[in-house]
């Protein structure tokens, strides 16, 4: 097993690495673009036992930049409440961990990725987006959008049920949880956030139902693959009327 050890202070990050009978290659965070080019690398571990928002940032890139691999972030005791799914990371590590722990670790995630290509399987395809879970990752016809974690989950939950009207309320709880103690302001900052990504398109995407709240708005030529009860949802709120005439008509 190779793996690629981003830190600034070599082994003395994990001293057990030298006990396994790992293939361990060393580069600075600051190199890492250059460094994940190696294809035989099965996994990358970051250095987070210093510098917690360099390292965040660090497996964020990694991320954006489509690593497929595992990542795993080297971490004290001390700072493990910091690590958050915003970072990305397969699994985390204690710098305190013994050889055997480490081994186990190691070794598990990447057999777990190696079992068929999983991660390719749970790419969400909806319309012209691919969610990617694993990495928190969005692309619209194959463009990366450099969304957050918050603009990913907000973004993946409107799409997952287009044409839907979802209420600001509705979202902070399913989004953020009912333990978010904020003002319904934060969902109109996210959607301006994620609208103003990628021009035009993104902006197209999201639409406002005023004094309700949001929806998505799948592309023209995706418009197909939306369900029958999406469709006529997407109606009701353009021509209410009309809509309502259809339904009439179905049901009798």
């Amino acid at each position: 097993m190779r793996l690629l050890l981003l830190t600034d202070r070599h082994l003395d990050v994990l001293p057990v690495l030298d006990l396994l009978p790992f293939d361990v290659q060393i580069s600075p965070q600051d190199t890492w673009a250059e460094a994940v080019r190696d294809s035989h690398l099965s996994a990358v571990l970051v250095d987070a036992s210093g510098e917690l928002s360099q390292a965040r940032t660090t497996c964020r890139n990694l991320r954006a930049h489509g690593l497929n691999i595992p990542v795993i972030v080297l971490v004290r005791e001390a700072g493990l409440a910091a690590v958050g799914a915003d970072w990305c990371v397969d699994d985390f590590v204690l710098t305190t961990a013994g050889p055997a722990e480490v081994a186990a670790r190691l070794t598990l995630i990447a057999d777990r990725r190696a079992l068929g290509g999983e991660a390719a399987d749970e790419l969400i395809s909806i319309g012209d987006l691919t969610f990617d879970p694993h990495s928190y990752t969005i692309r619209l016809r194959g463009e990366l959008l450099p969304l957050t974690y918050k603009e990913f989950e907000l973004l993946k939950y409107l799409a997952q049920q287009p044409g839907r009207v979802f209420s600001r309320d509705q979202l902070l709880r399913e989004v953020w949880g009912y333990d978010y103690f904020g003002g319904t302001r934060t969902v109109d900052v996210h959607v301006r956030r994620i609208r103003a990504k990628r021009g035009p398109r993104c902006e197209s995407m999201i639409g406002t139902v005023r004094q309700v709240g949001y929806k998505f708005i799948a592309p023209a030529n995706s418009d197909s693959e939306l369900t029958a009860p999406a469709r006529r949802a997407d109606r009701a709120i353009r021509r209410p009327g009309r809509a309502r005439r259809e339904v009439a008509a179905a049901v009798t």
